[in-house]
């Protein structure tokens, strides 16, 4: 991966993004040892799965973490152990389970929102507003390019990240952590 240069720039956007990508990273990670019960990044990515995908079914979990439905079991028992999900008959499809996120679930996610908002708007607080103007804008036009379709060559596009409930794009917003 290239390095910044003497003055501190990259010379490849894309290397400048992924160093960021590391630094949010390690920003998300701050402070998330306060929220209990502590999950694993895979559980995380299963609760987000099914709190943007309420009610989903055990095989279409399983399509949109990317893993064998016996990967899935196991991951939606451990979570439903923890209290964050519960499993339940479909409705009106008796051979099909549906999952869910439990109340204790949605205030895990809750929680681990307001951390993250808060380590970041710590971070964009010491920004200037011209700059905190630029990243927002930069990164709704990354969002765009990449909810876009594929470049030739490239097996797959990448969807857009949804807004966190509660969330906002406007800078003064997120600087003020609301």
């Amino acid at each position: 991966m290239p390095r910044p240069t003497r003055s501190g720039t990259y010379e490849d956007p894309a290397a400048a993004l992924a160093a960021a990508a590391e630094l949010l990273a390690v920003l998300d990670a701050r402070g998330q040892d306060e929220v209990a019960p502590a999950v694993s990044p895979s559980q995380l990515r299963a609760l987000l799965a099914v709190e943007g995908a309420e009610g989903v079914n055990l095989r279409a979990l399983g399509e949109l973490l990317g893993s064998r439905p016996s990967s899935v079991t196991r991951l939606c028992d451990r979570l439903e152990a923890m209290g964050l999900l519960v499993r339940s008959p479909h409705p009106s499809r008796r051979r099909e389970v549906e999952v869910r996120l439990t109340p204790r679930g949605r205030a895990l996610l809750d929680e681990r929102r307001a951390v993250r908002v808060r380590e970041l708007s710590a971070v964009l607080a010491r920004m200037a507003p011209s700059a905190v103007d630029s990243l927002v804008a930069g990164l709704a036009a990354f969002r765009e390019a990449a909810a876009g379709p594929s470049p030739a060559g490239s097996p797959h596009a990448v969807a857009p990240a949804p807004t966190a409930p509660g969330l906002s794009s406007d800078p003064a917003r997120v600087a003020d952590g609301a």
